[in-house]
């Protein structure tokens, strides 16, 4: 008698595709790796820009950057070396390789983002649904993404929308019809300033600390319309994957779960070893360990205000001229087109001769790499979530300077709730004086170890997160049940 043979059942087949901004790819390949350790078969969607931007930033001492034929390079190879299985593709936005999308934004959005990303991608999940080993079942697209369920659905996959901000944020794009009913949006509402206490599971949060869009009173504008898409779209999504932390943000996360599948599966850090299985920075990286080597634990303030939003020049002549008087030792990441896509900044005159061995500026770094040094005692910040989330993992406070979207209501959390952090300025315009005086405090002040104990209590909330009994990690592991369950309902009907 032949000896019954059992076929193991084929991983699941997630395609992943991010928002093509740095602060959206970092995430999402982070979601993949986690994914892919689970077991998933990946295949990672980048558009063409992006990619060209990781693989000309990338550093080979053979080649100039000229050299590299980016179209042969593949940026998860190192990760199927080390047993993953994520495989990679791009898509074009509909511009060429030059066309300058910051400059050229609504045009971006209207044509690419809205109009010829969404047929390209339909064109690529219906090529790997027909021909991919194994089969494709669920679409993992950013939030922003308004199309993606719609995608989803022609192709009976299963819908996950991804959403890389807190879910504080979340909830509040989420009831944009309560703050329309309630005059707080839009033209309608006439720079109110009273509290807004009606959206679930968003205790009373000031006019002033609502993400930017929601503070303009022209919402007639292309990026008003992607939020409008976005959020039509994700109440069709089958599940919601957030980048947070549950116990840090329980309450929106539970009021939207009462809707709709919600799950916390954050923080997803990049780690030395991430960084090493695969590069994702769009910029030229510059090593500052060598630097933070000479300098004593805690003395160094790191600063970025991220990778695309722009500051007022003012605002950062007065930041330069703060750090001047404060006389602490700093990192400061100066992107040339930190105020203008057309025009690089330029430091005031003197600047660097006065710092000489006590600032080091460089145009990019790896974050990771900096802040988890031990010299680095606190982070002067815009308030993007993945900078957020990464103070956090390494118990840095945080000077708070949000320049717009969710880093106001970041700002918010930090300062306001968790009370991880102070801000810059409490009134505009900025102030060299009070820069200065708001640096000592963060760094050197009386209150500075009830900061750093703050901080370091909320480090081990999201390191208990991720442990094997931990929140984040049961959460991933009911996501991945219920995308079975979800499944396996389909091919039954």
């Amino acid at each position: 008698m032949e000896a019954e043979t059992t076929t193991a059942p084929k991983p699941l087949h997630a395609v992943v595709f991010p928002i093509p901004l740095q602060g959206h790819v970092i995430p999402a390949v982070n979601l993949a790796i986690r994914l892919a350790t689970k077991g998933f078969t990946i295949t990672f969607v980048n558009t063409q820009l992006i990619h060209h931007q990781i693989t000309k930033s990338l550093p080979n001492p053979n080649t100039t950057q000229n050299d590299i034929d980016d179209e042969v390079v593949d940026i998860f190879s190192g990760a199927r070396e080390a047993g993953l299985d994520i495989r990679y593709r791009t898509v074009s936005d509909g511009f060429p390789l030059s066309f300058n999308r910051m400059l050229n934004h609504d045009q971006y959005l209207r044509e690419g983002h809205m109009g010829v990303l969404p047929i390209h991608m339909d064109e690529l999940v219906r090529e790997l649904v027909e021909s991919a080993d194994p089969t494709v079942s669920v679409l993992i697209a950013d939030t922003f993404f308004g199309w993606q369920s719609n995608i989803a659905k022609k192709y009976d996959l299963v819908s996950v929308s991804f959403w890389t901000e807190p879910a504080i944020v979340f909830s509040l794009y989420y009831h944009l019809d309560l703050l329309k009913v309630n005059g707080h949006y839009g033209a309608f509402h006439d720079n109110r300033e009273d509290i807004i206490d009606y959206i679930p599971g968003v205790k009373a949060i000031e006019p002033n600390d609502l993400p930017s869009y929601l503070q303009e009173l022209d919402v007639s504008t292309i990026m008003h319309g992607v939020i409008n898409n976005a959020f039509e779209g994700v109440k069709r999504a089958d599940m919601i994957l957030c980048n947070t932390v549950h116990e840090l943000e329980f309450e929106p996360i539970s009021t939207i779960q009462k809707r709709q599948p919600m799950y916390a599966i954050g923080p997803l850090i990049s780690s030395g070893s991430t960084n090493s299985l695969v590069p994702m920075s769009i910029k030229p990286v510059s090593s500052c360990t060598q630097w933070l080597n000479s300098k004593l634990p805690n003395s160094v303030l790191y600063i970025s205000f991220g990778s695309f939003v722009l500051c007022g020049k003012k605002d950062i002549d007065e930041i330069a001229y703060g750090l001047l008087l404060s006389k602490v030792n700093f990192i400061w990441v100066l992107r040339p087109n930190v105020v203008s896509y057309a025009e690089p900044y330029v430091l005031p005159n003197g600047f660097e001769d006065e710092i000489k061995d006590r600032g080091l500026i460089v145009t990019w770094t790896n974050q990771i790499e900096v802040i988890s040094h031990y010299a680095i005692g606190g982070f002067l910040t815009h308030c993007g979530w993945n900078s957020v989330l990464e103070s956090l993992w390494y118990g840095i406070p945080m000077l708070c300077f949000p320049l717009m979207t969710d880093q106001l209501t970041n700002r918010k959390l930090l300062v306001d709730d968790w009370r991880n952090g102070v801000n810059l300025c409490d009134k505009k315009p900025v102030n060299r004086f009070e820069v200065a005086e708001k640096i000592d405090h963060l760094m050197c002040g009386k209150s500075t170890k009830e900061l750093r104990e703050r901080t370091t209590k909320v480090k081990q909330m999201m390191k208990n997160g991720l442990t094997l009994d931990g929140s984040s990690e049961k959460n991933l592991s009911r996501f991945i049940s219920d995308v079975k369950i979800k499944i396996s309902d389909r091919s039954i009907m």
